[in-house]
């Protein structure tokens, strides 16, 4: 059973860093493409950035030049660096696995810019 658990959102000033992790289990975060997604409040879910099994990466408009998408096959995570924090960046992110025409997601994990 794959499973998805994401961490290290929080309250960050504007002009701040954090970063985010996406613990995968029951499938490897290097054989499969992978994203992560946000959702602020009233606001359709949005593309943040994401990687193939090849390590190729796509990121959103918004995020570009700010954000960064990696990941680490010795533990199984993949992470999301974002720096230059905005209030507009403000919102819930989430992680997803594509496997065998499947798409799998993590709960979230709550992101606040604000001063």
């Amino acid at each position: 059973q794959i499973q998805l658990v994401e961490s290290g959102g929080g309250l960050v000033q504007p002009g701040g860093s954090l970063r985010l992790s996406c613990a995968a289990s029951g499938s490897s975060v290097s054989s499969n493409a992978m994203g992560w997604y946000r959702q602020a409040p009233g606001k359709q879910r949005e593309l943040v950035a994401t990687i193939t099994s090849g390590g190729s990466t796509n990121y959103g408009d918004s995020v570009k030049g700010r954000f960064t998408i990696s990941r680490d096959h010795t533990n199984n995570t993949m992470y999301l660096q974002m720096n230059s924090l905005k209030p507009e960046d403000t919102a819930v992110y989430y992680c997803n696995l594509f496997y065998r025409y499947k798409l799998y997601w993590g709960k979230g994990t709550l992101v606040t810019v604000s001063s």
